[in-house]
């Protein structure tokens, strides 16, 4: 099948036992293209904390990467059941990449004023060419075509409402954030309806994949934020502060990336209620993995005497979102496959990285700990086994 990628072929389901079964080029470059707009999000985080807005920032981080994050996902979900990789596929999802691009470009103008044009246009862009990809899946899977149809019938009725909201609701009133909730909450029923009718084909090692590489972009939002300290560090001005700010930066990232990437399986079955929990409790281990490295941003600015917050504001900026990483991979995996002390650790470290900027400053302490739960957390595992 994967020969002939300038013909137009069949899109009949994958097979889900395929043996190593792996991420395509093209998938990395969709995969690339969505990490400029998380990077725009989190450049957003990182501005409002620094200005001293972290309240409307936050919200507006967190409503900006649900997007991205939702269009990743759905297309992700759908290529492990149903990529064919020929023409009109590939053509689709570079349809897609450019609206991702096109939600980067309007994430500073939602940030600055909740001007959302962009941000519809690009995931409208996105999810109704993910729709021309269910209608292909729905015409050569005759024993999936209750699922099919209602993937792209609700993904339909979805982009709707975006346009509606944008058409008809006034930015800046409490009622605009209520009803972009509802919209997202529309979304995320999507999928658990459609696949109630049949199951798609999904590839659970494939998704495992396709997640983990995600997890690995994201941190490269941290490593971003360790070169900038050091940039700043050397720019005539040397503060050894920052050089702290750079190896606290690296030495989280490596125990962010451990504690991911642990001994134990991600998504260990493929049942229904198990898939929905781990696929969408991923976003609080992507938004906050992305949010780490605005919270360092933030810290080199408020060393360099461009911000407006404290440098405890700049420690919570790192220890919380480095608390709801760990709290995030609790739940999605070590809540589900251990047992005993080291099922905990995860959470009990969250509740001390969180805590610990509001007793002193101590950003090398709060890389410590993540240290430390890597290590304990794999030495109580151990005992275990």
């Amino acid at each position: 099948m994967r020969d002939r990628p300038g013909a137009i072929l069949p899109m009949p389901p994958r097979d889900p036992e395929q043996r190593h079964r792996a991420a395509t080029p093209l998938e990395l470059l969709f995969d690339l293209v969505s990490v400029v707009a998380i990077a725009a999000a989190a450049a957003g985080l990182h501005h409002a904390i620094a200005e001293g807005h972290a309240l409307a920032g936050v919200p507006r981080y967190f409503m900006t990467f649900f997007i991205i994050w939702w269009a990743w996902m759905n297309f992700t979900w759908f290529a492990s059941a149903y990529d064919n990789d020929d023409a009109p596929y590939r053509v689709l999802t570079m349809v897609m990449m450019a609206g991702a691009l096109v939600i980067a470009a309007g994430t500073p103008r939602f940030f600055n004023n909740l001007d959302i044009g962009l941000l519809v246009i690009g995931y409208v862009v996105m999810r109704l060419g993910l729709v021309a990809l269910w209608l292909r899946a729905m015409k050569h899977d005759r024993a999936r075509r209750a699922t099919t149809l209602r993937y792209a019938v609700g993904i339909v009725l979805a982009q709707a409402y975006w346009i509606g909201l944008y058409v008809v609701a006034p930015a800046g009133q409490v009622a605009f954030v209520v009803l972009i909730v509802l919209g997202f909450a529309i979304e995320l029923a999507v999928p658990a309806v459609a696949e109630r009718a049949s199951a798609t084909p999904w590839h659970r090692h494939h998704i495992i994949e396709r997640y983990g590489l995600l997890t690995i972009i994201v941190l490269g939002e941290v490593l971003l934020s360790s070169v900038q300290a050091l940039q700043a560090a050397w720019d005539g001005s040397f503060d050894i502060r920052l050089v702290h700010v750079a190896l606290s930066a690296l030495v989280i990232t490596f125990a962010m990336w451990w504690m991911y990437f642990s001994g134990e399986e991600h998504l260990q079955t493929t049942r229904l209620r198990h898939a929905l929990r781990w696929g969408y409790g991923h976003v609080v281990v992507f938004a906050s993995g992305a949010a780490v490295g605005a919270g360092f941003a933030v810290l080199v600015e408020v060393i360099t005497g461009h911000a407006h917050v404290s440098l405890q504001v700049g420690d919570l900026a790192v220890a919380l979102p480095l608390a709801c990483y760990m709290l995030g991979l609790w739940f999605v995996r070590d809540s589900l496959v251990l047992k005993g002390p080291a099922r905990w650790v995860l959470p009990v470290f969250a509740g001390l990285t969180a805590a610990l900027p509001f007793a002193f400053p101590a950003l090398e302490v709060i890389a410590a700990l993540a240290v430390a739960a890597v290590a304990l957390r794999a030495a109580l595992r151990r005992r275990v086994v």
